[in-house]
């Protein structure tokens, strides 16, 4: 009627489905140390210095370390007569006897506190090769500030990957003036920059964390200059006191499977909980942003902090560790998925017309502009167009509702809801696909991990294998407990039958659940009948 060919609205529909929750937290070991100083059962089932420090003098197990000066062997990185730093003798470990709450009067006056953090956290044992502990000055001043360290002797905050290419200054919390200083004075169109709503491009290893991994950096700022005024008799080098002040700092950015970090800068906050940052940097550490999280860590404190000292000697001990550190980063040699990142500010109508005869990608990418036909030059690095531009890039939801809801059956209630509203959903096969993918999985594992679960001590955190014949904890005396609990097995039993039931899942699928009911059953019911009355005979 028009005489206009009009086409289809959308020729191809695809699925999606959530792979993880978005995530902006410190990297906390369980429980969380302050200091990698080896404290046996001492310390209890937190791991307290001050709980150990209680009981006199300690035996643990340590490194051998000998002083060249007065040659006397140590479990201390310095010398307590000659305060020179020792050597440590290789592969020597034995028990040191300790009088805990001596060292730490020692480290607290060492470092001019007048008292004790309420609250100082160790660890049962120390995993290197040479079991060498960290200095209970770096732990008193962790506590302090209300920061805990990771195997490696860094403090690193976990955020979920997210590419970007450009940015607004209102977008990042960061005024134009403090934008300029750091070197962008021009827009992505050569404009000079005045103005908080202009578009920048952003450099490929410029980054934008959250604001909580900014609040956190401050703290870890504090601890680092303490260290240095304190430990270490140097200056102070960061001297931050907001949020604000973390701008042009330098950090190491670090994907848990590898042992090379990236060096990046601070350029501002979001309050996403996500890592903005240059697909460039994002494939320098390896990743290519699909739901993955990195850590990230201030470059000071894994100058000061991390140690091949403390690297765990077993296999894979040598992962997820800043080995090396990659200070520049050159397009050719990261991955390619980077490489097909098209630059183009509108696509040409020969791609819509490709798109229409379902061509090959190959045969379209000479007129893409793609990254790969620019490496080697000065546009490797800028001038990458865009096609769609947003108010905001931190807006929409900053936190899913499978993190806000509390119980599974909450969030499996809003997730069927929201298939039945979907019209090209079937909720019954949400439902099925959960429950088969899922639940049924996580039951019959924990099923089997009761079975052939340790017991473990909850006075002084010693496991068996088996429960010992005397029934109580062989060291202490104490009551043993389960390690993997009855609650555990069952917790998606009943959401599962009455997901079975109300979305009629086929009679296959319902009878699983049905065996797996029996034996769970089997195993936490009683045969004995506890009360009998004269009809239970009849």
């Amino acid at each position: 009627l028009s005489g206009i060919l009009i086409r289809p609205r959308a020729p191809f529909r695809i699925g999606a489905r959530m792979g993880r929750p978005e995530k902006a937290s410190p990297r906390k070991m369980r429980p969380p140390p302050h200091v990698l100083f080896p404290l046996g059962n001492y310390g209890g089932s937190q791991r307290l210095l001050n709980t150990a420090a209680e009981k006199g003098e300690i035996e643990v197990e340590a490194g051998c370390r000998k002083c060249p000066k007065c040659k006397k062997i140590t479990h201390k990185i310095f010398c307590s007569h000659c305060n020179i730093h020792t050597e440590p003798l290789n592969g020597r470990i034995k028990p040191f006897k300790i009088n805990l709450a001596e060292e730490l009067r020692i480290a607290k006056n060492n470092i001019k506190e007048r008292k004790l953090p309420d609250t100082i956290k160790g660890v049962i044992g120390t995993i290197s090769k040479n079991k060498t502990p960290e200095p209970l000055e770096k732990g008193i001043l962790r506590a302090k500030h209300n920061v805990s360290v990771f195997k490696d002797g860094t403090i690193r905050f976990d955020m979920t990957d997210a590419p970007l290419t450009h940015f607004k200054p209102k977008e990042i919390n960061v005024s134009v003036k403090r934008l300029r200083e750091m070197g962008y004075t021009k827009d992505y169109l050569g404009n000079n920059l005045t103005s908080d709503d202009q578009i920048c491009e952003l450099r490929v290893q410029d980054v934008i964390i959250s604001k909580a991994c900014g609040e956190y950096f401050v703290q870890v700022s504090k601890f680092i200059d303490d260290l240095l005024s304190k430990f270490y008799k140097l200056d102070r080098f960061y001297n931050i006191k907001k949020i604000d002040d973390l701008t042009g700092h330098l950090v190491i950015g670090l994907s848990p499977h590898t042992s090379a970090g990236a060096l990046a800068r601070i350029i501002g906050f979001t309050n996403a909980q996500v890592c903005f940052a240059h697909p460039f940097y994002h494939a320098a550490k390896r990743r290519n942003a699909d739901g993955d999280e990195d850590g990230l860590m201030l470059l000071l404190d894994a100058l000061l902090n991390f140690s091949h000292a403390y690297i765990p000697d077993k296999r894979g001990g040598r992962m997820d560790l800043p080995l090396i550190l990659t200070t520049r980063i050159d397009p050719a040699e990261v991955d390619k998925e980077a490489h097909n990142i098209d630059t183009l500010a509108r696509y040409p109508i020969e791609f819509y017309e490709a798109t229409l005869r379902h061509e090959n990608p190959k045969n379209v990418e000479s007129i893409m502009g793609l990254v790969s036909s620019r490496l080697g030059s000065k546009l490797q690095y800028e001038q990458f167009g865009f096609t769609h531009d947003t108010d905001d890039i931190s807006k929409g939801p900053k936190e899913s509702l499978y993190k806000t809801l509390k119980t599974m059956m909450d969030k499996m209630n809003v997730q069927l809801n929201l298939a039945a509203k979907i019209r090209a959903v079937d909720e019954a096969d949400v439902a099925y696909k959960v429950i088969e993918r899922h639940f049924l999985p996580d039951i019959l594992g924990n099923l089997r991990a009761f079975s052939k679960q340790s017991v473990r001590c909850p006075l002084c955190n010693t496991t068996y294998r088996r429960i010992p014949l005397q029934g109580t904890c062989i060291k202490c005396g104490g009551k043993l407990t389960l390690t993997v609990h009855e609650m555990s097995v069952k917790k998606y039993l009943d959401i599962s039958k009455e997901i079975a039931e109300k979305y009629n899942l086929p009679q296959y699928e319902y009878q699983r659940i049905r065996l797996v009911e029996k034996s769970i059953n089997s195993l936490f019911t009683s045969d004995k009948v506890k009360m009998t009355k004269l009809s239970d005979f009849l």
